[in-house]
C-alpha cells in the first residue's frame, strides 16, 4: 500500500525475481559446498570441546580417552557420508529423508524423519550462531556481557541474506568458509612444522586442574562416561544430511554433483575434526564448566577459573604462539564460519518445509516461494525459533549441545533403513548383472550405515536425555501430531470440495438484501449495484437503534421515492448485529433452496488511523454472516479522498462525479456500513 514499505523491502531483499529466473539461482559444486556444507565443517569449534567438557567430569585422568572418542566419531561421520552419497543419487526432488521415509516405509515414518529434522534445522542455527559468539568473545572480550543481542542480530543479517535468494547467499558465503579451511589447515600445518623442530607446545591452561565431579569412575560408570563423551563429539556429523534437502539447488547432473561435494564435505570434515582434536590433546588443553560436571581450577589460588577460551581458540593460540595474526584469523574465521554454518539450515529448512507444505503436512503458504524465489515464508520461521531459542538459553552453548544431536540421528537411522528398503524393491525387478551388483553395493553400505547411527541414536538419548534430550522428545512428538492433524484436515476438506453435480444447478431465486444507516452516496451506490444484478426480490434492511432517527430515515427515503423497499428492524437492545442475522436466517428460513445475497457499503481510507473511525460494524457483520449457509457477501466500496494518496491520485473528484465503479470482495481498509460507526 504505502511506497515506504515496499522501498525498504526491495533494498533488504532486492529486486524481485520472475519464475523463469530460477534456473539462474542453481549453485555450482564450488559454491555449493560452503552454501550446505558450512554447517558439518564449523562442528569442529565445538565437537572437540564437547569431547573434553564430557570427560572432564571424570577428572584429568579421563582425558587419555580423548583420541579413541575422536577416532569413532571420525568413523561414524564417513560411514554417515557414504550413506548419503546413496541416498543423493537414488532421489533428487530436494525431500531428502522425509521423501525416504515416505516412499519406502509408509507416511508416519516420513512425518517422524520431518519432524526430527525441523527440530534439528532449528538447533543448527541457535547452536552454531551461540557458538560463533562464544569464538568471537575470545577475539574481543567486550562482547561477552552481550551475547545473546549479538547473536540474535546475526540471525537477523542471515536471514536477509537468505531472502536474497540462494545464489546470493552462496557466493557471499564461499569465500568466508574457504577462509575458515585454510586457516585451520594453516594452523595445524604450521603445528606439525613446530612440533617437527622440537618446539614444546603447551596450552595456556595446560597447568589447571580439572577437577569432576565423578570422581574414580570404574566399570559402567567409565563407560557411560565415555559413550557420554562419544555422543557429544557425534555434534560434528550435525549438518550432513543438509545436502540430500538440497539437491534441486545443484546444476546438472545433481544427483552427481551432491554426491560429489558429500565425498568432499566428508574428507575436509574428518580432517579438521581429527586435526583440531588431536592437537587439543598434543597441546594439553582443557575445557569445563560446572553445569557439565566440571571445574578448571588454579593450582596457585586453588580457585575456579571463571572462563576458559574455546578449545579451537586455545589450540590457535598455542600453535600461534611466535605469530599473533594467526590466531587472530584462525578466531575470527572459526566466528565467521559458526556464523554462516546457520545457512545450512536456511537452505535445508525451507525446503524441506515446502515439500511437506506440498505434501499437506504443513500450511500452503510455505510452498510459495518469495519475490527473490526463495521460500521466505520458511527463512522467516526458522529465523524467529532459532532466535527464541537463543534469547531461551542465553546463546549458551554447553546448554543447548545436549538437544542437538536426537533429531539428526533420527533421521539419519529412518533414512538408511528406508535406502535399504528401496533397493531391495529395485533389486527384485532388475534383470542386469551389473546394475544389480552396484545395487547390492550400495544396499550394503545404507544397511552399515542403518546399524551403526542406530546405535549411536540409542546412546545419544540414554547419555543425554537427563542434560535436556527429554526436551527434544516432547517436541518431535508435538509436531508429528500436529502435521498429522493439519493433513487430516486439508484431506478432509478436499473430500468435502469434491463436486457432486448439484453444485451446477442454479438456485431457485436470489433475494437481495442491502444493508442502509442513512441516505448518502454509500447507499445510494450499493441500492444502484444491487440493482444492477437483478435479484429476485429486493429490499433494503436498516436496524431502528433510535427511533426518531428511523422515522426521519423512513421520510426522507419516501420523499426521495427510492424504488427499493425499506425494511426497518426493531432492536430494543440498541444491537445491530443480531438483528440482521435474525432476518437473514428467517428469509433462508422460508425458502432453503434460494440463495440471500447481502449488499454492504463500505469505506476504503488511506491512513490507518481512519480505521479506528470507520468500519467496524461491517467488520462484525461479515464476520457473521459468512458463516451462514446459503447467504453471500458482497461488499461496495465508497473511496474516500483520503485514499486517493493509496494510488497516486492527486487531484480529488469534482461535486457530483462518479469516482469508480462499485466492485464485490473486500478491498482494503473497508468494513463499514455506515457514518453509524
Amino acid at each position: 500500500m504505502s511506497k515506504v514499505p515496499n522501498l525498504t523491502k526491495r533494498l533488504l531483499v532486492g529486486r524481485a525475481l520472475s519464475s523463469s529466473q530460477q534456473h539462474e539461482q542453481l549453485l555450482k559444486k564450488r559454491i555449493a559446498l560452503p552454501v550446505f556444507a558450512s554447517d558439518a565443517l564449523s562442528s569442529v569449534a565445538y565437537a572437540p570441546q564437547e569431547i573434553l567438557l564430557a570427560l572432564g567430569a571424570g577428572g584429568l585422568v579421563m582425558y587419555h580417552y580423548t583420541p579413541w572418542v575422536a577416532a569413532a566419531v571420525v568413523v561414524i561421520l564417513l560411514t554417515v557420508v557414504a550413506s548419503y552419497r546413496q541416498n543423493v543419487r537414488a532421489y533428487q526432488s530436494g525431500g531428502g529423508d522425509f521423501e525416504v521415509a515416505t516412499e519406502n516405509l509408509g507416511g508416519n515414518w516420513g512425518v517422524v524423519v520431518a519432524s526430527a529434522l525441523l527440530v534439528d534445522y532449528v538447533l543448527t542455527v541457535a547452536v552454531s550462531v551461540s557458538s560463533g559468539v562464544e569464538n568471537l568473545g575470545a577475539l574481543l572480550g567486550f562482547m561477552r556481557p552481550h551475547e545473546v543481542a549479538v547473536a540474535i542480530g546475526i540471525v537477523a543479517l542471515l536471514t536477509i541474506g537468505n531472502l536474497r535468494g540462494i545464489k546470493e547467499a552462496g557466493v557471499a558465503f564461499a569465500i568466508p568458509t574457504y577462509l575458515f579451511m585454510f586457516a585451520v589447515l594453516s594452523m595445524l600445518l604450521w603445528g606439525v612444522v613446530r612440533l617437527v623442530a622440537g618446539t614444546d607446545l603447551e596450552a595456556e591452561t595446560a597447568g589447571y586442574e580439572v577437577r569432576g565431579d565423578e570422581t574414580d569412575v570404574a566399570g559402567f560408570a567409565l563407560v557411560f562416561l565415555l559413550l557420554r563423551a562419544f555422543s557429544s563429539g557425534c555434534a560434528a556429523l550435525t549438518g550432513v544430511e543438509a545436502i540430500s534437502n538440497g539437491v534441486p539447488a545443484f546444476r546438472k547432473p545433481k544427483g552427481e554433483n551432491a554426491a560429489k561435494t558429500l565425498l568432499a564435505l566428508g574428507l575436509v570434515a574428518m580432517t579438521l575434526f581429527g586435526g583440531v582434536t588431536a592437537f587439543a590433546y598434543i597441546t594439553d588443553a582443557r575445557f569445563a564448566e560446572p553445569d557439565h560436571g566440571s571445574q578448571l581450577i588454579d593450582p596457585e589460588t586453588g580457585r575456579a577459573v571463571e572462563h576458559a577460551d574455546p578449545v579451537v581458540a586455545q589450540v590457535a593460540h598455542t600453535v600461534f604462539s611466535n605469530f599473533e595474526p594467526g590466531f587472530a584469523l584462525v578466531t575470527a574465521m572459526t566466528a565467521l564460519i559458526l556464523f554462516l554454518a546457520a545457512n545450512t539450515a536456511y537452505n535445508g529448512f525451507p525446503v524441506l518445509g515446502s515439500v511437506l507444505a506440498q505434501n499437506r503436512y504443513l500450511p500452503r503458504q510455505l510452498h510459495t516461494r518469495g519475490d527473490r524465489l526463495a521460500y521466505s515464508n520458511g527463512i522467516i520461521i526458522l529465523a524467529t525459533m532459532a532466535g527464541l531459542l537463543i534469547y531461551a538459553y542465553d546463546a549458551s552453548v554447553s546448554r543447548l549441545i545436549p538437544l542437538y544431536t536426537v533429531g539428526v540421528f533420527v533421521s539419519f537411522t529412518v533414512s538408511q533403513v528406508g535406502m535399504v528398503r528401496h533397493w531391495n524393491r529395485l533389486l527384485a525387478a532388475e534383470p542386469d548383472a551389473a546394475q544389480r551388483r552396484r545395487m547390492k553395493t550400495s544396499r550394503g553400505i545404507n544397511a552399515f550405515g542403518a546399524t551403526l547411527t542406530g546405535v549411536v541414536l540409542v546412546v545419544v538419548l540414554i547419555t543425554k536425555f537427563a542434560l535436556g534430550a527429554y526436551i527434544v522428545c516432547i517436541a518431535m512428538p508435538v509436531l508429528f501430531l500436529l502435521m498429522k492433524g493439519i493433513r487430516r484436515h486439508y484431506d478432509r476438506v478436499a473430500d468435502e470440495l469434491v463436486p457432486s453435480g448439484e453444485e451446477l444447478a442454479l438456485p431457485a431465486r436470489n433475494h437481495g438484501i442491502v444493508l442502509v444507516s442513512k441516505i448518502h452516496k454509500p447507499t445510494l451506490r450499493a441500492l444502484a449495484y444491487a440493482r444492477a444484478t437483478r435479484p429476485s426480490t429486493l429490499e433494503a434492511v436498516t436496524v431502528a437503534v433510535d427511533a426518531a432517527e428511523s422515522q426521519r430515515l423512513q421520510a426522507e427515503w419516501d420523499a426521495l421515492d427510492v424504488p427499493v423497499p425499506l425494511k426497518i428492524l426493531d432492536s430494543p437492545y440498541r444491537e445491530i448485529t443480531r438483528p440482521v442475522l435474525s432476518y437473514v436466517k428467517n428469509v433462508r428460513r422460508r425458502s432453503p433452496r434460494d440463495v440471500v445475497t447481502v449488499f454492504i457499503p463500505e469505506y476504503v481510507v488511506g491512513h490507518w488511523w481512519e480505521q479506528l473511525l470507520h468500519n467496524q460494524s461491517a467488520l462484525r457483520l461479515k464476520g457473521r454472516l459468512l458463516f451462514q449457509p446459503g447467504v453471500m457477501v458482497t461488499s461496495v466500496a465508497w473511496q474516500l479522498q483520503s485514499s486517493d494518496r493509496l494510488k497516486g491520485r492527486v487531484e480529488p473528484p469534482g461535486p457530483g462525479s462518479s469516482r469508480r465503479p462499485p466492485r464485490t470482495g473486500a478491498p482494503p481498509g473497508a468494513g463499514s456500513v455506515s457514518e453509524r460507526d
